[in-house]
């Protein structure tokens, strides 16, 4: 893998790029039951599409909105009991959830080198803070962006332009890392250097964005990026 050239400024997705979205259900597996691992799947696979589909009806929700509207319809599919407090209990801990083991490591790693940090992310202003505080990162990030401030969910151009806005820092400058291959595809439409962080080998998607680098942990970011 060749290095890229070095750029200044590297923004993050949140959700599946530095936070583990299966977390939550994790730390409850013995109350969820046998079905903890699909049901945390399909709870994510639904909070996505409930993004998506309020942006293409333009029936915006905030993204606190659309986890808990999946959450329950995940237990529903799975016949699992919002009964004894699970349902707030897991809820609270996706509000904290955990990051992966890779991520603190790398970030620290580009900002002793001097890149400047950002995230960028679906998830509103109050979950990305109790994210970032739960994991200690409070003094790493220059900005945390939310889409709330679009009024509309990634993928769509405006979300990306958030970045320039609050950094002034344009696309072309700026490396963007995501986990998440439609957001992947999102950033480098709109002109962003894009890293996708490929933890689980996958085909290729949207070959229409295929001009990007791929990890396969954030650990090898550093170097990547000639640190």
């Amino acid at each position: 893998m060749t290095s890229m050239q070095t750029k200044r400024l590297v923004v993050f997705d949140a959700y599946g790029t530095l936070f583990d979205v299966h977390a939550a259900a994790a730390i409850h597996a013995d109350r969820v039951g046998p079905d903890f691992a699909r049901m945390s799947a399909s709870w994510r696979q639904k909070q996505l599409e409930y993004s998506w589909t309020r942006s293409l009806m333009r029936r915006h929700a905030d993204f606190w909105t659309c986890t808990q509207e999946a959450l329950d319809w995940a237990m529903a599919l799975y016949g699992i009991s919002p009964a004894n407090g699970l349902r707030g209990d897991l809820l609270a801990a996706y509000r904290n959830l955990r990051p992966y083991d890779d991520a603190g490591p790398m970030l620290d790693s580009l900002r002793a080198a001097g890149f400047g940090l950002a995230i960028l992310s679906n998830g509103t202003h109050d979950m990305l803070r109790d994210a970032v505080t739960a994991a200690g990162w409070n003094d790493l990030f220059a900005a945390i962006l939310s889409i709330d401030d679009a009024g509309i969910f990634k993928p769509d151009p405006r979300v990306y332009t958030l970045v320039e806005t609050a950094t002034g820092v344009d696309p072309a400058s700026t490396v963007f890392v995501s986990g998440n291959p439609w957001d992947s595809a999102g950033a480098a439409s709109a002109g962003f250097r894009v890293v996708r962080l490929a933890r689980a080998s996958a085909p290729p998607e949207y070959m229409f964005a295929s001009r990007m680098a791929e990890i396969a942990s954030l650990a090898k970011l550093p170097a990547l990026l000639g640190c």
